[in-house]
């Protein structure tokens, strides 16, 4: 991803978009800000944004309502911005198909280190052309995904997957039968060492699974739970 990466900043506060600005123009990106919810949404759907950074609660449609519409029609990584830092909370946005979730008051420097974290993982959406020689492609019973493309195919159907559940997946299909605790998957494929929520890694293989489900029933049982140790791909036996 590169570093003119274009970030929509959503928060109705004028103080917090200016703060989060100031630090993200620092690292070169182009910067586009929205103060209400309905703005928000018609940006998003508009404009193939690289992150957008959501405040849970806005004018109009809240973060939540934004995300779920969002995610109807796009795939853009979304990091949620709230005062409330309830567990529930969390856990509705992940639900509706958030990839990270930053509770107020935040350190901008801790913002700008998870969109740097979100860019690295590139957004499925920039990776629509690649070459026949250079295809890297993952194949199981019921469930292929094509690396170079970040295409997942459940029984020969396409997979729309957020950013999060496809690296999640990959990272779990690229070790099968290994079993993956929550820290290890917190820090490997959310790059987290010092914070992050665990359940964040339960309900992304809970929306993982159902959107596997609604394709191919076998595909979203390769993803097994590990009863009091965390997760691990399982390749079924045809």
């Amino acid at each position: 991803m590169s570093e003119e990466a274009n970030i929509l900043v959503v928060d109705d506060e004028e103080r917090i978009r200016r703060l989060l600005k100031l630090y993200l123009d620092r690292e070169g990106y182009q910067i586009d800000e929205a103060v209400d919810g309905d703005e928000a949404l018609d940006k998003a759907l508009a404009t193939d944004y690289d992150v957008i950074l959501l405040d849970l609660m806005l004018p109009g449609k809240d973060g939540v309502d934004v995300c779920a519409q969002l995610r109807e029609q796009k795939a853009t990584p979304v990091i949620m911005l709230t005062a409330k830092g309830e567990e529930s909370n969390r856990v509705h946005g992940f639900e509706v198909g958030a990839d990270d979730y930053i509770v107020k008051p935040f350190s901008p420097r801790e913002v700008v280190l998870r969109v740097k974290a979100l860019l690295r993982r590139a957004s499925a959406t920039k990776y629509l052309e690649t070459k026949p020689d250079t295809q890297n492609v993952l194949v199981f019973p019921h469930l292929t995904i094509d690396k170079d493309a970040h295409r997942v195919l459940a029984d020969n159907i396409e997979v729309s997957l957020t950013p999060k559940e496809y690296e999640l997946l990959l990272y779990l299909a690229n070790a099968p039968d290994k079993v993956f605790d929550r820290e290890e998957l917190l820090k490997e494929v959310w790059e987290y060492e010092f914070f992050g929520d665990l359940r964040t890694v339960d309900t992304h293989v809970k929306r993982l699974r159902e959107k596997l489900n609604k394709v191919s029933e076998d595909a979203a049982k390769m993803i097994v739970t590990v009863w009091g140790v965390g997760y691990k791909f399982e390749v079924m036996e045809t």
